[in-house]
């Protein structure tokens, strides 16, 4: 039974030895270099930093279009890139530079145009996807939507 325990423990030694190397050598220096430069590069990411994140049209008349800028820099240290911006609902209708690079440091607008469709408090939010870090913005506008002629909807007065 010694012999058995004695076998054990020595080939469990000779396996450990056997596996110790040099890790450090195995590190083509070349590569690492590379991975470093491209992981620098990935901290490089625009920011996209808006003038205001919502805007209140405040009381309008149903059917009454709207239309409002949302202004924005890049403050980020690459170009930013607008892929897409998608409102909540067909009555709002985003324009941007689409697929145009912005560098850091310059600026751009969207125009919103909003048909003024709905009644009461209406909220609408625009998404906008870029190449940020986060990936989208949200824009919100509002409007408190009376109905067309109010007078005209309550009949006749007698």
């Amino acid at each position: 039974m010694k012999k058995v325990f004695l076998s054990l423990a020595i080939a469990s030694v000779m396996v450990m030895v056997s596996c110790k190397e040099d890790a450090s050598s195995k590190v083509n220096s070349d590569k690492a270099e590379v991975a470093a430069q491209r992981d620098e590069a990935g901290k490089n990411l625009p920011v996209m930093s808006f003038d205001k994140q919502e805007h209140d049209f405040g009381t309008i008349e149903m059917g009454t279009p709207q239309e409002t800028t949302f202004t924005f820099t890049n403050t980020g240290n690459a170009p930013l890139i607008i892929t897409d911006a998608k409102s909540s609902c067909g009555c709002t209708v985003p324009e941007y530079p689409k697929n145009t690079p912005i560098a850091p440091g310059e600026s751009g607008s969207m125009l919103v145009k909003f048909n003024g469709s709905g009644m009461n408090q209406v909220t609408k939010t625009i998404t906008v996807t870029a190449n940020t870090a986060q990936g989208s913005e949200i824009l919100r506008i509002k409007a408190f939507v009376n109905p067309k002629n109010a007078n005209a909807a309550q009949g006749p007065i007698k």
